[in-house]
């Protein structure tokens, strides 16, 4: 069996030599002739048409169950080749034994809508705004203006952890007060995603000590706390995980040299994420449909009998983007927007209703201006944000 990996290569070379420099350079070989590179781990082209390269990787080149060597292995020394202009990794097709190597998330798409009780819709989510600067109690309040008007998930901004103007149990503790206090008020369930990363060596005990003070969801940077760290929340903390991808576009944003997003999802659906930010059809952060629609497969297809993930649409989301983001993700995803709740003329709770609204509409089939005649606070997003 072998670990397949797909690149995008663009390099005055022959397209063929290209390829062979990466897969030696990946494995067995160097920049000059040695003994024993030519043996049973060496890398193998398997396609090298175009621009297009697949690399074929034996198994036995992998230690099953560590995530940072698949890495140095597929994306490793190639992208300092100087003979290739660009190089992107575009996918991986991993042998079944190296998934099975990881158990993926603990609490999956499924076991999320039947904490919340939700079954037959979307999630709608928010970001408390501004991201940062928000003591414990002000955070709390924002939070539960926002599930007051219906939404299923509020989370810390990826920038926001334990500084000093906010302690983190404190914050948790504030915040999940104030969601059992709506929940007892109006039956209305929600998750509070607190942004627990930090260091390899605190993050595990973090999360415990958040759980420990009422928490239900944590979230992590993956990309600047690393996979590992999310396996490791995934399997020990006893709370879904929300995973955002800040600092993705270093990697994902040039469309011929890095790592796409559909890697990052694979990865993460191995590692443990229960949600995770794949990017927006329509939204500031949105990029390419291709890429959405392959993120998205990657998360919530058959694979190995993994726990499916949500996808997460966030970024520049209003009431107007949401239909578009549904028409791509469908129902089993999250419609996640900040200043798009918490921007609305009438404030959170009816930005939050707003949003709900706009999911509903799209349920339902029902054009959004139509709909927004017997909607307020639709209606008043509409004239606000546009539609």
């Amino acid at each position: 069996m072998e670990l397949i990996a797909k690149y995008h290569v663009e390099t005055d070379l022959p397209i063929r030599k290209a390829a062979i420099a990466i897969a030696a350079e990946q494995s067995t070989g160097t920049w000059t002739e040695v003994q024993g590179a030519d043996n049973p781990l060496a890398a193998r082209v398997i396609r090298a048409e175009g621009t297009d390269v697949e690399i074929g990787f034996p198994e036995e080149l992998f230690e099953p169950g560590n995530i940072p060597q698949y890495l140095s292995v597929v994306a490793g020394n190639l992208f300092g080749l100087g003979a290739l202009k660009k190089v992107r990794l575009q996918d991986v097709i991993f042998p079944e034994s190296l998934v099975r190597a990881h158990k993926g998330p603990r609490f999956g798409i499924e076991d999320a809508r039947r904490i919340l009780g939700v079954f037959d819709r979307p999630l709608v989510g928010t970001i408390v705004k501004p991201k940062v600067g928000l003591d414990p109690a002000a955070t709390a309040a924002i939070a539960a203006a926002a599930v007051r008007g219906g939404l299923d998930l509020v989370k810390d901004d990826e920038t926001l952890t334990d500084q000093a103007f906010c302690p983190l149990i404190s914050r948790v503790e504030a915040v999940m007060s104030a969601l059992d206090k709506v929940e007892k008020e109006t039956g209305k369930r929600a998750f509070y995603a607190v942004n627990v990363t930090t260091g390899a060596d605190q993050i595990l005990e973090r999360a415990e000590r958040a759980v420990d003070h009422g928490a239900n969801m944590v979230m992590v940077d993956v990309l600047t706390a690393g996979y590992s760290a999310l396996e490791v929340l995934s399997r020990h903390v006893d709370v879904p995980v929300h995973v955002h991808r800040t600092m993705h576009g270093a990697f994902t944003r040039d469309k011929g040299h890095g790592i796409s997003m559909v890697v990052i999802s694979r990865l993460v659906r191995m590692t443990g994420g229960t949600n995770l930010h794949t990017g927006s059809y329509m939204g500031k952060m949105a990029r390419e449909t291709m890429e959405n629609d392959q993120s998205r497969d990657a998360l919530r297809e058959e694979w190995h009998g993994l726990k499916r993930v949500f996808p997460v649409a966030s970024g520049g989301i209003y009431p107007a983007k949401v239909s578009g983001n549904l028409d791509g993700y469908g129902i089993d995803c999250i419609v996640q927007a900040g200043g798009g709740v918490h921007g609305h003329p009438d404030g959170t709770t009816a930005g939050a209703k707003a949003m709900v609204q706009a999911v509903e509409a799209w349920l339902k089939q029902i054009p959004l201006q139509e709909y927004a005649k017997d909607h307020k606070e639709l209606e008043t997003a509409l004239k606000f944000w546009g539609s």
